[in-house]
């Protein structure tokens, strides 16, 4: 009978020690990434079900250097601020744009200068902003593009539109241009640079006329300069270095980068 207890609590040992081995986890500092999952070429999901962009390679290699653990962290553009009040998410890495946003986080240095554009299709014959009077406009919900629409400065502008169509991501924007249910998408235009690559590019077209001109950073929580400092002084390395260079170059983003000019 004893060596029957003493079998049994050597196999509850050898179980206790197996378990607890397969639920240790990584001793690294974890720095999770909040972005918008089809935000390319910024962040987004790849053919093969992977998270991939310009940011996310950004906020790797911001990693590797700190010996932190990367956490991509898809989000609900709409909730973004709540995740990052609740502690979810460590900042907000996603074409993040600043402007009239300044006082509402803690920002790294711009990183891109971007504009926001109108897409349209090619065959629709719009050439500038004035052919979209009486048009129905798409834009994503609570972006840079509709903060831009709603610019004073834009006023007149939007009120010439039929229109203006809150959509979730821009994968639908496309579908319903495509379609022909709306007839434009104003959008930055790295993003729609890359959503027309992924399609067939002779079917859209982009304005030349710019709706705004804007800048991206890295949105931390409001006070959290600390967070911050150690993030940027690391990015500021890869501009020594070049290899920030290296990853615009990658996601043919090179001639939006700004950081360090």
């Amino acid at each position: 009978m004893k060596r029957k207890i003493a079998l049994v609590l050597v196999m509850v040992f050898v179980i206790s020690t197996l378990a607890a081995c397969g639920e240790k986890k990584s001793s690294k500092e974890q720095f999770v990434v909040g972005f918008d999952a089809e935000f390319e070429p910024y962040g987004f999901k790849n053919e093969e079900g992977e998270y991939v962009g310009f940011d996310l390679d950004l906020a790797q290699e911001v990693c590797n250097r700190r010996d932190w653990e990367l956490v991509k962290q898809p989000i609900d553009w709409d909730a973004k601020d709540m995740e990052l009040s609740s502690g979810s998410i460590d900042c907000i890495w996603n074409g993040f744009t600043i402007n009239d946003r300044e006082d509402k986080y803690t920002w790294s240095s711009p990183y891109v200068n971007n504009s926001q554009v109108f897409v349209v299709a090619t065959d629709a014959g719009i050439e500038n902003q004035a052919g979209l009077a009486g048009k129905i406009i798409a834009v994503q919900k609570d972006s840079s593009a509709l903060a831009a629409i709603n610019d004073e400065a834009n006023q007149a502008l939007k009120e010439s539109f039929a229109e203006v169509v809150e959509l979730s991501d821009y994968n639908t924007a496309f579908m319903e241009l495509e379609m022909g249910t709306v007839d434009a998408i104003a959008m930055d235009i790295g993003v729609a640079k890359a959503q027309m690559s992924s399609r067939d590019n002779a079917k859209f077209t982009i304005l030349e006329e710019y709706l705004s001109s804007e800048q991206y950073g890295v949105g931390f929580l409001l006070g959290n300069e600390e967070l911050r400092d150690k993030v940027e002084a690391t990015l500021m390395d890869m501009v020594e270095d070049g290899t920030f260079m290296k990853i615009a170059e990658d996601w043919d983003l090179q001639d939006s980068v700004c950081l360090g000019e």
